[in-house]
């Protein structure tokens, strides 16, 4: 049986600036971005490729916080290229990192296998966290 992860809803506190972030910055289509009742409206937006939206919403879920999640992780075959597009774009991320298992953290290396280990930092205007990796491929 397949399980699949279908939405994420990422609390924020001015919904047309952060969908201005998502789908100009990031580059996230604009599934829809709907009223739903009095006061409320939620919009859902899906990363390009991506099976796994976000919705982000006003007047929806009260419990939610604005800038509170972390652990939010896109995932794309060349982590070079997505920092020099998230620059383009002007989104302000960290630099380049890899995991090492000797130091931690650390700017890449000439020669460096990124895979699994090359990752970007950035948040979006709210503070939510999230981490580019590069991963190239996966196992079946």
């Amino acid at each position: 049986m397949k399980w699949l992860l279908e939405v994420v809803q990422v609390p924020v506190a001015d919904v047309d600036r952060a969908k201005s972030f998502y789908a100009d910055g990031l580059g996230f289509v604009v599934d829809f971005d709907m009223p739903a009742g009095e006061g409320r409206r939620f919009v859902q937006l899906t990363p390009p490729g991506s099976g796994c939206s976000i919705q982000i919403s006003t007047g929806m879920h009260a419990d939610l916080v604005p800038g509170t999640l972390r652990g939010l992780v896109l995932v794309v075959p060349d982590i070079l290229a997505a920092h020099a597009e998230l620059a383009g774009r002007g989104v302000e991320t960290s630099g380049v990192t890899v995991i090492d298992r000797d130091l931690g953290s650390r700017p890449p290396r000439e020669g460096d296998d990124l895979d699994n280990v090359g990752m970007v930092h950035l948040s979006d205007p709210d503070g939510n966290q999230w981490v580019v990796q590069q991963i190239s491929s996966r196992a079946d």
